[in-house]
């Protein structure tokens, strides 16, 4: 771990560009990172680095971002800053402007209409919002913490399929949930089984995606692996896709993976929080 541009210190969320730019929530160092196709030794800040506080140019443990390509810029879960900002990607910009504040934030996700929607850990809740509005429509959860349909319990990263359906990954209910638009509750469509390693079972979820066939990747946080869940089946369980081999630091362990996702290519790129790496892996 350190704060050189070929380091991170604790990566949280990611998220892959069409052309693979890969931009990372350096939690540790406060910053936004950016590596492009190409860039094997060294990263670029691209927001945040100006240490931890609360100005306009500065982050505090950011645990999320992604591009917003219609403005060409960052939105970005300022977590321990209780904000969503917007960060330009033009090089002369040098700070962020608050969209939402007073949020517990964690996750983040945005549909093609350019609705964000934002987990909330300390309501358990996840709500959209237009971009410029500050209240937001409640999405899931919204009932207290707990473990019913209607209830999330830490709910983290987000992911918003082309139904507008919402996943979450309810992180102390050890599930992703699935939320279909204008539902009152959610479906659980992996875990639920309480906390383990068996593959009915998740152990606090973390970064999800799912792709065009609508199979579920999981990165399972304390079992230190990613897991595949393919929904409708009869079987409630799911295949460890990468990193069936305990807790380490070789090329295929993970200690403690947050973040995940995909490029066009179907190649999967995992914050590996612990060893202050991100991974990419080719999935057949």
């Amino acid at each position: 771990m350190g704060d050189a541009t070929n380091q991170l210190f604790y990566p949280k969320g990611l998220f892959v560009d069409d052309d693979q730019t890969v931009v990372i929530a350096d939690w540790g160092n406060h910053r936004i990172m950016q590596w492009k196709n190409g860039d094997t030794t060294n990263g670029q800040v691209v927001a945040g680095g100006n240490d931890e506080g609360n100005g306009l140019h500065q982050l505090d443990r950011p645990t999320d971002v992604l591009i917003d390509k219609e403005t060409d810029s960052l939105i970005i879960c300022d977590r321990d800053n209780q904000r969503v900002v917007r960060w330009s990607r033009r090089s002369d910009i040098t700070q962020g402007e608050i969209l939402i504040d007073n949020i517990q934030c964690w996750g983040l996700a945005m549909d093609e209409q350019r609705y964000l929607y934002v987990s909330d850990t300390e309501k358990d809740d996840v709500r959209r919002y237009q971009l410029g509005e500050k209240n937001g429509t409640f999405i899931a959860g919204g009932n207290g913490q707990g473990d019913g349909l209607n209830q999330l319990n830490v709910p983290t990263y987000l992911f918003v399929d082309r139904d507008h359906s919402v996943y979450v990954s309810d992180n102390e209910n050890h599930r992703v949930m699935k939320w279909t638009k204008g539902a009152k509750e959610g479906i659980v469509v992996a875990g639920g089984q309480g906390e383990g390693y068996d593959l009915t079972q998740l152990y606090c979820p973390s970064g999800i995606f799912v792709d065009t066939l609508g199979r579920l990747y999981v990165a399972d946080q304390v079992n230190h692996r990613v897991m595949r869940w393919t929904q409708g089946g009869k079987k409630k369980q799911g295949t460890v896709i990468v990193g069936e081999n305990g807790e380490g630091a070789r090329a295929n362990q993970f200690s403690n993976p947050y973040g995940l996702s995909f490029d066009r290519h179907g190649n999967l790129y995992i914050a590996d929080c612990y060893n202050n790496r991100v991974q990419q892996f080719s999935i057949e």
